[in-house]
């Protein structure tokens, strides 16, 4: 009887095919599972799982590690909340195909669609690529602690292909537009899992311009269709304000489009899908034309979030309320130590509170104190979906003071490391069951952390740890998830959204990509700032405690929230032949 290279030993196995769980032992060889059920071989490690739960590793469909993954082998914070497989490129932005020369306005784009900052893309990025191809090449040479699939965003083809007049936004000729398929097309032999493109006003430049191929012709998008046809493979992903911000009649001509190029490539199409403050039930009427599209044979796909999408704010984070108070600014380029010392002093306190911002501090954001939350409760848990009686304009009622009194102190609790939460988007009803009914329909998939993006005001890459700990364990104010329900719809679901056949369920044959976690003690512990990123950059992270062991292709990549420093994540390159290909390489 040989041994095994593993074997996760009396684990309470939750499969991911959304199954009841059951109790099993897992055997690993070669980076594949080999057996599940009653393991009599012996391991040449074993974990031993009794009262544990052993599941596939997350797959996070919506990361913008497009940078990150040059210069961070662990891709953190994804890798602390038992994530396996990151899927980067959303949004249509990224940083290839790039000429030389051009480097500056990819990220110029990638700094103001997604908060990262210049200065840490400058220093962390060393363009070692021109086509799409050579960057996938240079991620397959990198160590890495995860497995990352990358998608061709439209921006830096655009740009590729047109120069200036992409960047402006000048519509394509038809020679443009046979040169950007091509590309493409190219992109997604290479390996690419799919395209993406950004078709919202909410996507703007550093430098104010929005994003390259934003109002590209239906004839620009029907050549990346082609492509997707001509390739047998990829997901067409867009973010698009046909679902909300936009009149009914384009939403409409956006939708025909849309529909028929899912159908004449046979690709999904998929797209950010949030509730919003000002239409809080057009959600509804979106997934009807959902629907309609699959009569007509089309595949579409909504990416719903976890939990509201919204931004922290802090005296260290990108936007807050006191930001553009005279009194204020005075002091905002202190160190942050320094800084808390003067705003102790209560004759600066006096004078910010007195003050009104001369600029905009939430640059067109819709942030209200009836919308800002404490978001760190007694003994440290966190609250996502905070009461309306506990928001900063319901305490400053009751307390006879204003707001921003509210928000000055809650700033400076925790030795001035206090974080007030605020929720913007799918919260229009002080509660989360827009989430709920979205996680129930079968044309959408778990998404949106943006992992590795809005350093300064936003980390949702807990999002994975929070489907488990929120959704099918800790929810009181509503219904919630098995937690079958919960591990499928993050393992399996999104796997099979990008062709990623060979993972995201526990079975034998597939890749040993597995969590193990203390289910009972899994929880996300409070944002912190942090300075780590290239020349110094800050951003939020949150860790988790929990995973007892995250494994990838049947190597021990965390235990016990600690890394082991084994590196065996690789390049995932889609196409039909994606399953067999992963498994020879891991």
């Amino acid at each position: 009887m040989r041994n095994h290279d593993l074997v996760i030993r009396n684990g309470m196995v939750v499969d991911g095919t959304g199954n009841p769980k059951y109790l099993a032992d897992v055997s690993i060889d070669a980076g594949v599972i080999t057996e599940v059920g009653s393991v009599s071989g012996k391991g040449n490690r074993e974990i031993d799982a009794k009262g544990l739960v052993v599941t596939p590793g997350w797959v996070d469909a919506h990361t913008h590690f497009d940078g990150q993954v040059i210069w961070d082998s662990y891709l953190t914070p994804s890798c602390w909340h038992g994530v396996t497989t990151a899927v980067m490129g959303n949004c249509g932005v990224g940083f290839a195909p790039v000429k030389p020369g051009d480097q500056a306005q990819m990220i110029n784009i990638m700094e103001g669609v997604e908060d990262i900052p210049g200065a840490v893309l400058r220093e962390g990025v060393k363009w070692d690529w021109e086509t799409f191809p050579e960057y996938l090449d240079v991620i397959a040479s990198k160590p890495l602690v995860m497995d990352v699939a990358a998608q061709v965003p439209h921006a830096a083809v655009r740009v590729y292909v047109m120069g200036d007049r992409g960047s402006r936004n000048e519509p394509a000729t038809a020679d443009d537009i046979e040169k950007m398929s091509s590309i493409v097309s190219e992109a997604l032999t290479a390996g690419a899992v799919g395209f993406s493109s950004s078709r919202t006003a909410l996507h703007i430049s550093a430098d104010g311009r929005v994003v390259p191929g934003t109002y590209a012709t239906t004839d620009e998008m029907f050549g990346f269709g082609r492509a997707i046809k001509a390739a047998g493979h990829g997901v067409f992903e867009l973010a698009t304000d046909a679902m909300g911000s936009i009149p009914k009649g384009k939403a409409d001509e956006e939708f025909e489009w849309m529909t028929k190029l899912s159908r004449d490539a046979g690709a999904k199409l998929s797209f950010p899908l949030v509730q919003q403050h000002a239409t809080p039930e057009l959600w509804r009427s979106v997934m009807d034309r959902v629907e309609k599209a699959r009569n007509e044979g089309a595949e579409f796909v909504a990416q719903t979030a976890t939990r509201s999408i919204g931004m922290v704010m802090s005296w260290e984070t990108t936007y807050h309320t006191f930001m553009g108070r005279p009194a204020y600014d005075k002091i905002a380029g202190l160190p942050i130590a320094q800084r808390l010392a003067r705003l102790r002093d209560p004759q600066i306190r006096a004078d910010i509170l007195s003050q009104a911002s001369n600029k905009d501090p939430f640059v067109g954001i819709q942030a209200r104190y009836e919308g800002m939350f404490r978001l760190e409760g007694e003994g440290g848990e966190l609250n996502y979906e905070p009461l309306a009686e506990s928001s900063v304009q319901a305490r400053a009622d009751r307390e006879g003071r204003t707001p921003d009194e509210i928000v000055y102190t809650m700033f400076m609790e925790n030795e001035g490391k206090g974080y007030i939460y605020v929720p913007l988007l799918n919260y229009a009803h002080n509660n989360l069951d827009v989430i709920y009914g979205l996680f129930g329909n079968s044309s959408t998939m778990v998404s949106l952390s943006d992992a590795g993006a809005h350093c300064g005001a936003i980390c949702d890459a807990s999002a994975p740890t929070f489907v488990l700990s929120f959704w099918a364990r800790d929810r009181t104010r509503g219904p919630r998830l098995s937690i079958e329900q919960a591990v499928a719809m993050q393992s399996r679901r999104t796997a099979e959204v990008y062709g990623l056949t060979d993972r995201g369920i526990i079975a034998v044959g597939k890749k040993a990509d597995i969590n193990v976690i203390d289910f009972d003690r899994l929880r996300i512990l409070p944002p912190t700032i942090a300075f780590d990123l290239p020349a110094g950059g800050r951003r939020l992270i949150q860790k988790a405690e929990g995973y007892r062991a995250t494994i990838v292709s049947g190597v021990v990549t965390f235990e016990n929230g600690e890394a082991t420093g084994a590196m065996p994540g690789k390049l995932v390159r889609g196409g039909s032949e994606v399953g067999a290909a992963q498994r020879r390489i891991s």
